[in-house]
């Protein structure tokens, strides 16, 4: 089996909640094993007699788990054979847990608007999934907001106007977000920044920046 299957059949028996999960791998010709590392180099891969260990991390603490079939796909292509495993996996403490599945996605919408000021006018919002299987899925019932990857976690970001300007209305992310709860999928929705009474002047709205880069 291909390396890229057999850390999806991992992927796919992790806890929904699952936070970091290290992996083990065992290449099947020793003489490979420095090449399977330099293609492993984004993961910092350590070394255990014949195996490379590195984990995926959901919170930025090493690769993702959308990087890991990247990574992986690099030793498909050079016909690197190996066996992956799973050594070890950790989950989110149980609130947590609760605060990502217990509402839906839109009653955590309304809960999060009803933390602002009366005169919020922008905001920057994430919404972060449980699994990297609902991606391809979420970003199309996202479209209307014209949604981000957050490379670093399983997440979208997107911007809401609430009067004019660059950003989707609430009422369109609320119905956006019903879309994703109706297909079952479940996540957090959170608000990173908000704006207060701006008045946009020949622009589009304000520009926030993480990271060094305009969002």
């Amino acid at each position: 089996m291909r390396l890229v299957a057999q850390w999806r059949r991992i992927e796919s028996e992790l806890p929904p909640a699952w936070r970091d999960a290290r992996l083990s791998l065992t290449v099947a010709a020793s003489s490979e094993l420095a090449r399977a590392a330099a293609l492993l180099g984004p993961a910092n891969p350590g070394r255990s007699e014949d195996a490379l260990l590195f984990a995926a991390n959901r919170e930025g603490g090493g690769v993702g788990p959308d990087a890991v079939p990247r990574l992986l796909g690099r030793l498909d292509e050079e016909r690197i054979a190996g066996t992956l495993a799973l050594v070890a996996s950790v989950e989110a403490a149980a609130s947590e847990v609760e605060s990502i599945v217990t509402a839906t996605l839109a009653s955590g919408w309304e809960t999060a608007l009803a933390t602002l000021p009366a005169d919020w006018s922008d905001l920057l919002c994430e919404l972060e999934v449980v699994s990297t299987d609902y991606l391809q899925r979420t970003a199309l019932l996202l479209s209307p907001l014209n949604p981000t990857r957050d490379p670093a976690k399983v997440a979208f970001r997107f911007r809401v106007a609430r009067r004019f300007g660059y950003g989707a209305s609430p009422q369109m992310a609320r119905r956006c977000l019903e879309r994703v709860d109706g297909d079952g999928i479940r996540g957090r929705v959170s608000i990173l920044r908000a704006l207060s009474d701006t008045h946009n002047v020949a622009t589009q709205g304000p520009v926030w920046y993480l990271g060094g880069k305009p969002v």
